[in-house]
């Protein structure tokens, strides 16, 4: 069950354990799920019980649970935080996902460590150092290219090397956004965005001309890398993340079961890989990721750079194409369906584009079906008419809830099983029921019997396998199943149900048992350097002992990090791979054909304005990178803690 090269790790989301659960269920190898606090989702906290339940049943079919606790920290706050960690760890987590370096200084219980994609790892140095530093896992950066991927899992030796392959997608390098903070003093670090990245913005150039109106230039399409498993695999991923930010029950167990699917097809295919859990799951249902919320979809960087990977017009679900309005008037209005389309349901939410291309939204409270066929519809929208803008004859309608769909997902929807052989044998004092599982566990009962030869062979043959084979409210399924007796004996069926009982309690015990505890890394010693010797802002840094974890691997300049209110003027409020340049086609290497850059190629700034907020981007070509610049707040400022991080104050600045 540990890691290993040849095992992949399909690693699925849990805002509760609950979800956790069913995501397990639904063939999570792991889940990742936030503690009582200090995880990068704000309000989406646990309760210790609760995650020790979660441990509980997936720990039945040797799936892990990883904690977040991946925000940056005050020193004030790293008590807490330790004994959260001995908490989890005493519940039976499996790992902790961690950004900040300052609780590899403290007195951690020995669970392994995983380096968060909020650690901005997108060089194969850096994953490299926190493989070194003690992290088993590391979370790429989402913006990476196949090569850059390869790349990276090279410089691997003993770390998993764990990539995002669906959900939304932050715009900016995780862990290099701070707009949220200078805005509003909500810190993206700290678990709290505001998400400015989904606001609309006016894109004006450096003439004062509007080249985008009220469009969402940094809101990206949700990531879909389902058609690049392979290529993934084949690059040295082994850690398949889910994205999960306050997703839903029926949005994991959706995503879950698809990703499942797809990677049971490719370990069929290539019998040197395996999973890193047991079981099979049966689907109840058919996956389809495109009914659960999305923004469209994209591969981002993964098959190189593309110009459509933003949702410019909406952050929102619009759903899957549904229909035509053929006809409107002061109660409701009638629609057709396309071909191919699932019935209308009370309750259905519908959503279609107005005549400045904003997504409006509407409730169907009653829908009449007008033909045999149920392809056209009377509906009564929960919504007065006269506040549904332009809605009108000629509009396409789509369906981003269908209540039918829901229906199914609100049910049990998969099933997980251990396959298991067992076998019934004579012993000389009676008999003995012998359970062997998939991996190779083992539990072996015996029941004293006067063994009395059966009147009815036969029946008592068929009662026998009926009896033996109850694991219904079990993990286990029976695979094979052996009668190794010289004839049929009398055997009461409440005592072979009994012997079944005891030897699946058995067997359930003797995996767990066998189930090790991952562990910790330990760090290279003496501690190699860090890649760059000099960190800004960027890096995080917001309390003593990750400043001085720096230290000791040969940083000598070190700055606060930007929460701590050191920067007042304009900064580098985002960096992202993401360039509205290019995507509006307005990029000098678009312009001049060429891929690369040739020389000096410069593309002036731009301004993005939202009401009073106005930001600056501007482009460095050479890396293909976009910097959004801004400062912070003098609102915010007035924040500033009473006893801000006074160790950086005599440290020389570094360049930004």
């Amino acid at each position: 069950m540990s890691a290993s090269p040849k095992h992949l790790e399909l690693l699925a989301p849990a805002k509760t354990a609950d979800i956790g659960i069913e995501a397990v269920n639904h063939g999570a190898d792991a889940v990742y799920i936030g503690g009582p606090g200090f995880g990068a989702r704000h309000n989406a906290s646990n309760e210790i019980q609760d995650i020790e339940r979660l441990v509980r049943h997936a720990h039945r079919y040797g799936s892990r649970i990883f904690i977040t606790l991946n925000t940056i920290l005050r020193d004030d706050e790293l008590e807490d935080a330790r004994r959260m960690a001995w908490q989890v760890y005493e519940a039976g987590a499996d790992a902790l996902i961690v950004q900040d370096m300052g609780l590899t200084q403290i007195d951690l219980p020995p669970i392994q460590l995983h380096a968060s994609t909020q650690c901005d790892i997108r060089t194969p140095q850096k994953a490299r150092f926190l493989q070194d530093a003690g992290f088993s896992q590391v979370v790429a950066a989402r913006e990476l290219t196949l090569p850059q991927i390869r790349a990276m899992a090279d410089a691997l030796s003993t770390a998993q090397l764990e990539f995002f392959i669906h959900g939304a997608l932050c715009v900016a390098y995780s862990g290099q956004c701070f707009i949220s903070h200078a805005h509003t003093g909500r810190s993206a670090n700290r678990g709290d965005c505001s998400q400015a990245c989904r606001l609309p913005y006016e894109v004006v150039d450096t003439q004062g001309r509007i080249v985008a109106h009220q469009k969402h230039v940094l809101s990206m399409k949700d990531n879909d890398q389902s058609a690049n498993l392979r290529a993934l695999i084949d690059a040295g991923v082994r850690s398949f993340k889910i994205e999960g930010r306050y997703k839903d029950m029926g949005y994991v167990k959706n995503i879950t079961g698809h990703y499942r699917r797809l990677l049971d097809e490719i370990l069929e295919e290539r019998p040197g890989l395996a999973r890193a859990s047991s079981g099979l799951t049966r689907l109840l249902f058919t996956p389809d990721p495109d009914r659960s919320f999305n923004r469209g979809s994209t591969d981002y960087f993964v098959t190189g750079r593309k110009e459509d990977i933003g949702a410019f017009d909406t952050p929102k679900h619009a759903g899957l194409p549904l229909g035509w309005v053929s006809k409107v008037d002061g109660e409701g209005f009638e629609l057709e369906l396309d071909q191919g389309v699932s019935p209308l349901n009370n309750g259905d939410a519908l959503t279609y584009l107005d005549l400045q291309k904003e997504l409006v939204g509407l409730r169907v409270n009653v829908a009449t079906a007008l033909d045999a066929q149920a392809r056209r519809y009377r509906v009564e929208p929960n919504e007065a008419m006269d506040t549904l803008k332009d809605l009108r004859r000629g509009v396409a309608l789509s369906r981003n809830r269908d209540m039918a769909w829901d229906r199914v997902l609100e049910k049990k929807s998969a099933e997980r099983r251990i396959a298991l052989d067992l076998s019934l044998m004579e012993t000389p004092e009676g008999i003995a029921l012998q359970l062997t599982d998939e991996d190779g566990h083992a539990a072996y009962v015996e029941l004293p019997l006067d063994k009395q030869p059966a009147q009815q062979a036969e029946r008592a043959e068929a009662g026998a396998r009926e009896a033996l084979s109850k694991l219904g409210t079990t993990v286990f399924e029976a695979r094979e199943l052996h009668l190794l007796w010289s004839r049929p004996l009398f055997v009461p069926a409440s005592q072979l149900n009994a012997l079944r009982r005891e030897a699946v309690e058995q067997l359930e015990a003797a995996r767990l048992a066998a189930l090790p505890r991952l562990p910790r890394a330990r760090p290279v010693e003496p501690p190699v350097p860090y890649p760059e010797d000099t960190l800004s802002y960027l890096a995080n840094v917001f309390n003593h002992p990750a400043r001085d974890f720096y230290a000791r691997h040969g940083v000598r300049v070190i700055e606060a990090a930007y929460e701590s209110h050191e920067e007042h003027g304009e900064v580098s409020l985002m960096i992202t791979k993401h360039c509205v340049r290019y995507s509006l086609s307005l990029c000098p290497k678009q312009a001049k054909g060429v891929t690369g850059v040739q020389g000096t190629v410069r593309a002036e700034p731009m301004q993005l304005i939202n009401g009073k907020e106005k930001l600056t981007l501007r482009f460095d070509c050479k890396p293909c990178e976009m910097h959004v610049v801004g400062k912070i707040k003098k609102s915010v400022l007035q924040q500033l803690p009473a006893a801000p991080i006074q160790f950086y104050k005599a440290r020389p600045k570094a360049a930004h």
